[in-house]
């Protein structure tokens, strides 16, 4: 969903507000079983990462599955949580960098090591203003745990059982999409909710955009190549 998200939360910028809730996908593979997919053990989730990218046209490395598959997403969404303490945008931009970890360079993100190695390439990153030492020391106590148990908490409250799900809220007004959307799913939903929002820009200008997120995959620069 990248490639629809950037280009909405460009398109609106300022005007929406987002905020992340890490979701139960993968607490261990002891007794973890997706009956939709069929998948009882790490090598059986590989097929499903390749229609991921078979149907939204972004990167999957699925060979990680079969190779250093991860023990549970838990660490990482700890780690989101953790970053999102020093603010909205870093929590945002470490998300995405655990992404590119682990389903284009093939990282286990279930290690501590590896969460720990995109901290640090989130602190060079100087606009975020991120402090790795304080990322390192928050990681060891309860807040980073406390923040995602609440969000397993809100994700049982709104009744959440497939990922991902939006829930686009104004005032007491809302909507709920669940699973892989495209593009215009978004703008109807977001139209639907705040009927008088309108785009930044009619046309979204190629060089700006690519400064502005910075990596972008080939899926995510098409998605802007014909501006609706």
């Amino acid at each position: 969903m990248e490639p629809q998200l950037r280009k909405l939360q460009y398109e609106y910028n300022g005007q929406i507000n987002w905020r992340y809730c890490m979701g139960d996908l993968l607490p261990g593979w002891n007794n973890y079983h997706d009956e939709i997919n069929s998948v009882s053990r790490p090598i059986q989730m590989g097929p499903v990462w390749m229609h991921a990218q078979y149907v939204s046209g972004m990167p999957m490395d699925a060979n990680i599955w079969m190779e250093d598959a991860p023990a549970s997403s838990y660490p990482a969404c700890i780690a989101v949580k953790n970053a999102s303490m020093q603010s909205g945008e870093a929590c945002a931009r470490y998300l995405r960098l655990l992404r590119e970890a682990v389903m284009i360079r093939g990282e286990n993100i279930s290690k501590e090591n590896a969460l720990l190695a995109i901290a640090d390439r989130l602190s060079d990153e100087k606009k975020y203003n991120f402090n790795l030492s304080i990322f390192k020391q928050q990681l060891k106590e309860e807040n980073a745990l406390e923040a995602f148990r609440n969000d397993l908490q809100e994700v049982q409250t709104q009744q959440v059982k497939r990922f991902p799900t939006f829930i686009l809220k104004r005032n007491q007004q809302g909507i709920i999409l669940t699973g892989y959307r495209p593009n215009e799913n978004l703008h109807e939903a977001l139209i639907q909710v705040s009927p008088g929002i309108e785009k930044n820009n009619s046309a979204i200008d190629p060089a700006e955009y690519e400064t502005y997120w910075g990596f972008m995959t080939d899926k995510e620069k098409e998605a802007i190549a014909v501006n609706k």
